[in-house]
């Protein structure tokens, strides 16, 4: 999926110069969308910068201008993925609390949407499942992950089944580590997803969601 907003949030740290104008920010958009189709279309081993500049019909020099190197625009790239994620996870907060998403309703809406994001855009799944990642990077997907359990925390006080308490947090931090692990193993497995191991992903989140609600319900009087 490409981004075209004239926004340089998302790559603003991996920049060697920040952008000041409309001309510079779609350059920069350019290089990132030609990096994600080389990811897409033929994985990381095609990232060099002249491929890169190349694809997106810019001059080497210009790349140079504001990433240092490939890894600058890997990291840039990533950026941009995680802030679209979050933003994922954000609507689905707001859209759970405003419709009221019960048990196994949340479940699924959540491990579709992540799955459906895998489908989307295989890019991201490039970067992701590859073992070439930083040590940036690994953190930023831990942050990543910090930020998603958030917003799984987020839906279910919102939707009223649970209270806010520590519990909690930590409770959705451990949904959101195992979903991750059988949704990257169903996506290296086949390109749309094992649905044997989507199935399974959902039955264990259900399950750990009962626990989780029943262990911290609204109407509990004390905390355990």
């Amino acid at each position: 999926m490409k981004v075209s907003s004239g926004s340089a949030t998302a790559t603003e740290p991996a920049l060697r110069r920040v952008p000041q104008q409309a001309r510079s920010r779609a350059l920069i958009q350019r290089v990132l969308d030609a990096a994600e189709d080389l990811l897409a279309d033929e994985g990381v081993e095609a990232l060099t910068t002249t491929r890169i500049a190349a694809e997106a019909d810019v001059a080497v020099g210009s790349l140079y201008q504001y990433f240092p190197d490939k890894g600058a625009i890997v990291d840039a790239l990533a950026g941009r993925y995680l802030e679209e994620f979050e933003g994922l996870m954000a609507d689905l907060a707001a859209r759970a609390a405003a419709e009221r998403w019960q048990g196994d309703e949340l479940v699924d809406r959540l491990i579709d949407a992540y799955a459906d994001r895998y489908r989307r855009e295989p890019g991201y799944r490039a970067l992701w499942f590859g073992r070439h990642l930083s040590q940036e990077l690994r953190d930023a997907d831990r942050r990543n992950k910090i930020a998603l359990a958030e917003g799984v925390r987020g839906i279910l006080v919102g939707s009223g089944l649970v209270r806010d308490v520590a519990g909690v947090r930590t409770a959705c931090r451990a949904a959101v580590l195992c979903a991750d692990a059988l949704l990257v193993e169903a996506f290296q497995e086949q390109p749309q997803g094992e649905p044997a191991l989507l199935r399974e992903a959902k039955r264990i989140l259900r399950n750990h969601l009962a626990d989780v609600t029943a262990r911290y319900a609204r109407t509990q009087g004390r905390r355990r």
